[in-house]
């Protein structure tokens, strides 16, 4: 019974490609038009076979985790880019119709995200001990999308094309004073402290991340231009020039959205910009992965521009440019899923085997969900007034050819 019921779903899912799969019976069966390079996978107990039917997109990962399906021919990337292009070819087919109506009833979730719970979600995630991110991030730590303006750029190149873009768009004027939202490593505040001799206040959540921002900030010499403190955005104070968010707008929670924009329209100037760099979804409001929601970001949600255009307008802002980054965070995810590879060994001395596959397995699902599954980047430009930035975009590329020629200086 449970083989047919699966043979069902997988067969609802896979029109494309070519997969083979053997269960815990010994039976086995091909799914696919038969293109591409193969890729087989094992059930090895008839319990894994239920749980994966019964609940796919949480047990399909923490079975791959435990070892309970294993990959038999190809690799974790090549299942995983099986299973994404052909999640989104069409309606779903056979059983898998049934189980999918729950996306489209979907809800936002009702539970605030408190300045508590906040940071208990954070040290979930940031509070790793940061030699093990050196294992796999660009030298500056940058934890979030890249930019490869260029496609021969390797993952250094491209986080610092993240920051110059970034920088271009906010328009900085010496000693203009900058509010970091979510400051991470401080990589961010020390570039534009460095190159657009601005003042920075970076705020975290995470006390390893602060502890580390701080001495970096103090070994450049930057302690007068930049501080940083472990706050939550809902206790900041003051007006600042210009506000930046990067990689944070995730960790909010749909239900505080309007308190995230309430807050940054009182805090920015009356002349302001603040760009918003987040994660976001073209295909329109949908429910966490549970699997990353357990493992990965607990708490975390991805919005829609539908979701959070109104609530930005309501809280008094203009919307002066909205630019859509495709697969730029694909790329970063392979970069990182490769240097994770090359480092495993010490990933596994820091913690051990099983939290390897956890990453392994998150950073391919999210690559991934980046090439197939209508996961995109937005940045944002928000201001109070539309006449913040010029009406044309060519004074990005003329402040990123500026910001290179300091950086040769520089660096």
């Amino acid at each position: 019974m449970i083989e047919t019921i699966l043979k069902s779903i997988i067969d609802g899912i896979v029109r494309e490609g070519h997969l083979e799969v053997s269960f815990a019976s010994g039976k086995s069966a091909v799914f696919g038009d038969g293109t591409g390079s193969p890729v087989a996978i094992s059930f090895l107990d008839k319990a894994a076979e239920w749980r994966c039917a019964l609940r796919p997109s949480l047990a399909f990962g923490e079975l791959i985790v435990d070892e309970r399906i294993r990959i038999t021919t190809g690799t974790l990337r090549d299942l995983l880019d099986v299973a994404s292009r052909n999640i989104g070819t069409g309606t779903p087919r056979g059983l898998l119709s049934y189980l999918t109506p729950e996306r489209r009833l979907f809800t936002c979730p009702a539970r605030r995200n408190t300045v508590s719970l906040a940071r208990k979600n954070v040290a979930h995630h940031y509070g790793l001990n940061h030699h093990f991110y050196q294992l796999f991030l660009d030298d500056d730590l940058q934890y979030s999308c890249a930019y490869f303006s260029d496609e021969r750029d390797d993952l250094e190149a491209a986080q610092l094309a993240k920051k110059r873009h970034i920088a271009a768009k906010l328009l900085l004027a010496n000693d203009q004073h900058t509010l970091d939202i979510g400051s991470g490593w401080g990589g961010l505040a020390i570039y534009l402290a460095k190159c657009c001799h601005t003042h920075v206040t970076g705020i975290t959540l995470s006390r390893e991340q602060l502890e580390i921002a701080r001495r970096r900030a103090d070994e450049e010499g930057l302690g007068a231009r930049i501080e940083f403190r472990l706050a939550d955005y809902r206790d900041v104070r003051g007006r600042f020039d210009r506000i930046v968010s990067v990689g944070m707008f995730e960790h909010v929670g749909a239900r505080d959205y309007q308190d995230f924009f309430m807050r940054s329209y009182e805090l920015l100037g009356d002349e302001g910009i603040m760009l918003l760099h987040t994660i976001g979804r073209s295909t329109g409001p949908a429910p966490t992965n549970p699997w990353i929601k357990k493992y990965i970001f607990p708490g975390g949600y991805i919005p829609s521009l539908s979701e959070i255009v109104p609530i930005i307008t309501h809280a008094g802002f203009s919307i002066v440019d909205i630019e859509i980054l495709r697969l730029h965070y694909a790329d970063t995810l392979r970069a990182w899923s490769d240097r994770f590879a090359l480092h495993r060994d010490e990933a596994a001395r820091l913690y051990d085997e099983r939290f390897c596959r956890i990453w392994e397995f998150y950073l391919a699902a999210s690559e991934a969900s980046f090439r197939y599954g209508g996961l995109v980047v937005f940045q944002l430009q928000l201001s109070k007034s539309l006449n913040a930035i010029p009406e044309a975009r060519g004074y990005v590329e003329r402040a990123e050819a500026t910001l290179r020629e300091i950086e040769r200086r520089i660096y």
